[in-house]
């Protein structure tokens, strides 16, 4: 029995020696990131050396986790949902609190919920991405609706359960209408448009020579770019004003259940500080959302963006569930 019980002590000990080291007073958050680990955990870690709070993060597809807050209900530990796009987080809206007007004053206006729900962190654009050796120049599309026709037999990329590509279908609808977006989708299927898993294996299948275009998000083929001057791909937008340029944003949104709220808004000001929209512009090529980044790299064309994107408010971005609906009547999920 002593022996047992001294066994049980030396086990222990490290254990609790641990527990003994660890701040006990220290503040906490748990936060659920539809944005990949690899993106977000150094703005992550700035946060808390910043301000000694420590961020729980749980990561996972955006509407997967979007589902899991929904089921989850008032006993979700969360207290913050950082999305990877406000079209998704915007189809939750009613489980986050409304942030305080200081957070959100200076923002570019469609970065904000209308009720303050959530707010943009960083600004992303639809555009496609080719193989410049197999597309010439001019014949780049113009519209969506080029992608249809039999030229384009089998050489486009897509990704339908890609949250991204997810709220561009919402935009479609709401811009041109259930009937003619249901039409597209049937069209781009019945053309032999590829199916990938999500962004970056779509730009890794144009440059393989899969597929000759990929419709995407601007700012993977800039962080591509970066690790090799030579990809053999590149990008561009369609005609002026086409839902296919659109601009959407990562969002976050504090949730009401969330035992912490004071220090989850922290981190929501600490993702518009100039240091992290600083990190998103540099490190991943986003849009800043506030008018405090001094140098934007020159892919970050700011006019050339506002010239072409359509004139959508992300406001009405929200009905997810409708485009969920509508990808599985086409066929798609």
């Amino acid at each position: 029995m002593k022996l047992t019980f001294l066994h049980f002590w030396v086990r222990a000990l490290p254990c609790l020696c641990g527990l003994l080291a660890l701040p006990l007073s220290a503040e906490q958050l748990f936060l659920y990131s539809g944005r990949s680990k690899a993106l977000v955990e150094p703005i992550i870690q700035a946060f808390e050396r910043e301000t000694g709070i420590r961020v729980h993060a749980r990561f996972g597809g955006t509407s997967q986790l979007a589902i899991a807050l929904q089921e989850e209900g008032r006993r979700s530990r969360a207290d913050l949902f950082w999305a990877q796009d406000a079209g998704v987080l915007g189809s939750v809206r009613t489980l986050f609190a409304s942030l305080p007007v200081e957070l959100t004053g200076d923002l570019v206006a469609d970065a904000v919920h209308t009720e303050r729900r959530w707010v943009g962190t960083s600004g992303r654009a639809r555009v496609f991405v080719y193989a410049p050796g197999r597309v010439a120049s001019g014949d780049l599309p113009e519209a969506l609706e080029d992608l249809a026709d039999s030229v384009w037999q089998e050489r486009v990329g897509w990704a339908p359960a890609n949250s991204s590509f997810q709220t561009f279908v919402t935009a479609l609808r709401h811009l041109e209408g259930e009937r003619a977006t249901k039409a597209w989708l049937a069209s781009m299927r019945a053309n032999g448009a590829q199916t990938y898993p999500n962004n970056s294996a779509l730009l890794q299948a144009v440059a393989a020579g899969e597929i000759d275009l990929a419709l995407t998000n601007h700012y993977y083929l800039y962080r591509a770019l970066e690790r090799n001057p030579d990809f053999p791909v590149a990008q561009a937008f369609f005609a002026e004003g086409s839902p296919g340029n659109l601009v959407n944003y990562a969002a976050v949104g504090v949730l009401e259940t969330s035992r912490n709220r004071a220090a989850a808004e922290r981190f929501v000001a600490f993702l518009l500080s100039p240091k992290a929209q600083g990190y998103f512009v540099e490190n991943v090529f986003e849009y800043p959302v506030r008018d405090v980044v001094e140098h934007l790299p020159s892919a970050i064309d700011q006019t050339e963006i506002h010239r072409v994107r359509p004139q959508v408010d992300s406001n009405a971005l929200d009905d997810l569930s409708g485009t969920i609906s509508l990808l599985r009547e086409v066929g798609l999920l």
